[in-house]
């Protein structure tokens, strides 16, 4: 009887299998099996982070901000309240289908250490939404912070919008979009002159050229279609191409400097993408640069260096930025202590090894 069972359920186990290789095929289910070996390795700074995300008094989470589900946020704030802070509106990533607000929550604890305020904008994904719903989510954020930043003791004049990846792009969408409607004249909750900068950290900005890419990596075009709500719209989801237009000079002439980061070995979205939207920018009169960093990939800058502890040049280099000015805020930075190592460096190079991303 015990075998009879056994053989019942080793039989239902590989009709399962089956099953899920029909439906996602066997690339999205190496992925997945990738994933969680990738999420065990560093599951020791997920513990901590986690710790400090649902028991820290600094934070502020599920901030409503509009009427959709996941119309929500997260502030992250500085022990310090003497004046106000400048304020980084951050956009997460997840493919457009699993993005997430605590996903930043590492760059909001470290930032916040470093006197920036940090507002984790969660938005819909597929089949929640899709493209449209995202780029109107985060703009939706981004009016939150822009007008009521200020009552958690933001700097409403030093705001900066970022985003990471799927979130790069959403944001990039937003900012390009809401200076469209400037330059029509239209009615808007806030405006491009608000924000002081963009940083765009491992971002695609021109689809067309990354939809082959993406299916080749297993974001099927069928899927990634669905999402950008067909091919016709392509175009108008990416920023890069939009840019080329020349009916579209004065909503350019808006845009604020864009500082545009990415790994050199990132293989999830090529560092041309920033690259060449970075050129694109420059030719449309927009202050642009991209910076590159030599052997990066696409989860190192985001995940496994700020796990690593110690020196990171990414983070040093945003730091910079925000405080730029600020002479004060600057010597605060290089004098603080290195950041303390999260997960130990062998599990962090086999993560690397095993990242599906």
């Amino acid at each position: 009887m015990k075998l009879r069972r056994l053989l019942l359920i080793r039989i239902e186990l590989r009709g399962l299998a089956s099953l899920c290789c029909a439906i996602l095929g066997y690339r999205w289910v190496l992925k997945f099996l990738a994933l969680g070996c990738y999420a065990f390795l560093l599951f020791p700074g997920f513990v901590q982070v986690g710790y400090y995300y649902f028991f820290s008094r600094q934070i502020r989470r599920g901030v409503v901000y509009g009427d959709e589900p996941r119309n929500r946020l997260d502030l992250y704030l500085p022990k310090d309240t003497n004046g106000p802070k400048p304020v980084v509106a951050f956009v997460t990533g997840g493919a457009w289908i699993i993005g997430y607000k605590a996903w930043g929550s590492l760059l909001g604890q470290q930032l916040s250490e470093r006197d920036v305020i940090v507002a984790c904008i969660d938005y819909r994904n597929f089949p929640q939404g899709t493209m449209s719903d995202m780029v109107k989510d985060a703009s939706q954020g981004i009016s939150f912070v822009c007008n009521n930043i200020a009552e958690y003791g933001g700097d409403p004049n030093r705001i900066f919008l970022m985003g990471q990846s799927a979130g790069a792009h959403i944001a990039a969408c937003a900012l390009l979009d809401q200076a469209i409607k400037e330059s029509s004249g239209e009615r808007t909750t806030w405006s491009v002159s608000q924000i002081r900068s963009y940083f765009g950290l491992s971002g695609g900005y021109n689809l067309l050229n990354l939809v082959d890419y993406f299916h080749s990596k297993g974001l099927y075009r069928s899927l990634f279609l669905s999402i950008m709500e067909g091919e016709l719209s392509l175009r108008r989801f990416s920023p890069e191409v939009m840019l080329q237009d020349s009916n579209i000079t004065s909503a350019a002439s808006l845009l604020p400097p864009i500082v545009l980061f990415h790994g050199t070995a990132d293989y999830s979205i090529p560092c041309d993408a920033s690259t060449t939207f970075a050129d694109t920018l420059q030719r449309a009169g927009v202050k642009a640069e991209s910076i590159l960093y030599e052997g990066k990939t696409h989860t190192d800058l985001f995940l496994q260096d700020p796990m690593r502890g110690g020196a990171d040049e990414m983070f040093d280099d945003l730091v910079r930025r925000i405080h730029a000015g600020d002479a004060e805020a600057l010597a605060k930075h290089a004098a603080a202590p290195p950041r303390r190592r999260l997960v130990p460096e062998f599990m962090l190079k086999l993560a690397r090894r095993v990242s599906p991303f």
